[in-house]
């Protein structure tokens, strides 16, 4: 019974830990984009998507590539990219390997805007987040963050995009 019991409870450092880990997600992600909202008029999620096609290049990425490295769903890229798409900041073409595919590439005007974005969004993740924690302990929670990732079978992915096969 007892056994039992202590299953399916966490002691109190794993309670802790998880409170931590919600508690600090919940209140610096949403300063982040309220941040990066306020001075460049993007979101979060649309700056991640914008960071990921300037590792990609001139090339751009495929819509299904830029999903698998997104912390977004596929239909919140789709959405994403429309709305960077409107403003202007990327464009989407058929992808040349695969015409059902399609292929998101950033224009001058992303790149600039992702320049002043990529400075507002350094400002605050040094304020709101490392400022907090010495550089041992910072490699202990991404050595504990990606230990989760690993054993969730979703690693961390590499900070390369790499262009698409066949174009």
């Amino acid at each position: 019974m007892s056994r039992d019991r202590s299953e399916r409870r966490l002691d109190r450092l794993q309670f802790r830990a998880w409170r931590a880990f919600l508690y600090a997600y919940s209140r610096v992600v949403p300063t982040l984009d309220k941040e990066l909202v306020r001075a460049q008029g993007l979101s979060l999620n649309q700056f991640e998507v914008l960071s990921w096609l300037r590792r990609a290049g001139e090339r751009g990425l495929r819509m299904s590539d830029l999903a698998s490295r997104v912390v977004l769903s596929s239909s919140g890229v789709t959405r994403a990219v429309d709305q960077l798409e409107r403003k202007g900041l990327v464009e989407r073409g058929v992808f040349e390997g695969d015409k059902r595919g399609y292929l998101a590439t950033l224009t001058a005007e992303g790149r600039d805007i992702l320049r002043r974005a990529t400075a507002v969004h350094v400002r605050g993740l040094r304020e709101h987040f490392l400022k907090h924690m010495s550089r041992t302990e910072l490699e202990h929670l991404a050595t504990a963050l990606e230990a989760v990732l690993d054993g969730e079978g979703s690693p961390l992915p590499p900070l390369t995009a790499t262009a698409p096969k066949g174009s």
